[in-house]
């Protein structure tokens, strides 16, 4: 493909995805399954193309005055001092040629932009932001517009993360330990096939973010537990639960998506974990009481903007109050299933107070009986930063995705 074809097809792949509410990567996998004439240059620089406008959305609908997929990428050029005029000429499969309202805004010098615009976020978040954030709000914000490196979490019932780097060295793979999470690498560039490799079908390790593996560490899983993780999903932190407990006890994982269930019921095997019985909740509820609960909430998803970049702009009111009234629903279905003494941990993949903070703080309203957790308190060394009473980590701060968890006692 030239390059001006690939512009052209990141404007219909940006196009598509203003029309649905799937995630951009699952989006251009779809996508390009069925155009086979793309090659794997050609996928890669539109891919970029494609995440670059979601990225810098805002700046570059501000540049343009437009956020019309077109405007994005033409903005996208201006700002890598392209040679635009010799892009869009509407030959080779390419864009059309400029028209006089784009000629004229593309030799305009840029405008002055407010905090949201330079930020990449919603305008309507600010407030909620700040509140995190505070006076870290730009440098937060500006971390959150880089790439996602890629982390995996070494599946100790099988190996060890010293093995598991050594081997992926040996693949010609740059590795290192992450910072805080005690069984976490940290791929170095890209991640190649390693969903395809050895080390992944024999169930060596899962992909997860080093964030999410702190806070499936910080339940203190041991062996002979009943824990329940309630709104599992696909079970990334059930299966970490699994090998901190050595594959002894009982985990009880459920979700209203069948889907992700049985997803989960396949890496359990790949895993060689036993002790992981699914429940979809359209056909039960969870009984008993449990040593541990773990609510991995629905949420925003704010905290993995760096992956997932359209998020930042779909996001609306409605769906934030729709969230939080499904994060109160479980935590209250949570509290009568901790036994005495046992611990409620509270976890989103979210960076807004409204879906953190206030909801655990509006539980405890509604449910006295149960007191905080210090969460860094049984860590140990090397303590995360953003670790104290509860865990709040974002790229700035932890160099992950963003990500909150709270710790309750059931008196």
């Amino acid at each position: 493909m030239t390059p001006a074809a690939r512009l052209q097809m990141a404007i219909e792949i940006l196009e598509g995805l203003d029309k649905t509410a799937q995630p951009t990567d699952r989006f251009l996998k779809s996508w390009f399954r069925i155009r086979r004439f793309a090659g794997s240059k050609d996928r890669r620089a539109i891919a970029e193309t494609v995440f670059s406008a979601q990225r810098h959305r805002a700046s570059l609908a501000h540049r343009m005055g437009a956020d019309t997929p077109r405007a994005l990428v033409i903005g996208a050029l201006l700002e890598a001092g392209a040679d635009i005029a010799a892009l869009f000429t509407g030959g080779d499969y390419g864009p059309a040629p400029l028209t006089e309202a784009e000629q004229r805004v593309a030799g305009a010098a840029p405008q002055s932009a407010p905090d949201w615009v330079i930020g990449e976020y919603p305008q309507a978040l600010e407030d909620e932001l700040r509140r995190t954030f505070g006076d870290g709000l730009a440098q937060e914000m500006k971390a959150f517009q880089h790439r996602a490196p890629a982390d995996i979490r070494v599946n100790t019932l099988k190996t060890s993360r010293d093995a598991v780097i050594a081997a992926l060295q040996e693949d010609g793979i740059a590795c290192a330990p992450t910072p805080y999470g005690p069984h976490g690498i940290r791929i170095a560039g890209e991640a190649g096939n390693l969903s395809k490799s050895h080390l992944f079908e024999s169930g060596a390790f899962e992909f997860q973010d080093e964030a999410a593996q702190i806070a499936a560490h910080l339940c203190g899983a041991q062996p002979g537990m009943r824990i329940l993780d309630l709104a599992a999903g696909a079970g990334g932190k059930a299966l970490a639960f699994a090998a901190a407990m050595n594959n002894s006890g009982e985990i009880l994982a459920c979700d209203t998506r069948g889907e992700a269930l049985f997803e989960l019921e396949k890496r359990a095997t790949r895993a060689g974990v036993t002790i992981i019985k699914t429940l979809p909740l359209d056909h039960g509820q969870p009984t008993g009481l449990f040593d541990a609960v773990f609510v991995d909430a629905p949420c925003s998803g704010t905290g993995t903007w760096r992956r997932q970049p359209e998020l930042r702009w779909r996001l609306t009111s409605e769906r934030i109050a729709y969230l939080m009234s499904v994060q109160d629903k479980l935590l209250d279905q949570a509290a009568g299933l901790v036994r005495p003494g046992g611990h409620l941990f509270y976890a989103t993949c979210s960076i807004l107070p409204s879906e953190n903070l206030d909801r655990v703080v509006a539980f405890r309203a509604r449910h006295p009986g149960f007191a905080p957790l210090n969460l860094a308190e049984n860590w140990g060394q090397n303590t995360p930063p953003g670790l104290g009473q509860d865990f709040q980590a974002s790229p700035s701060r932890t160099g992950t995705d963003g990500f909150y968890c709270a710790g309750l006692q059931c008196g």
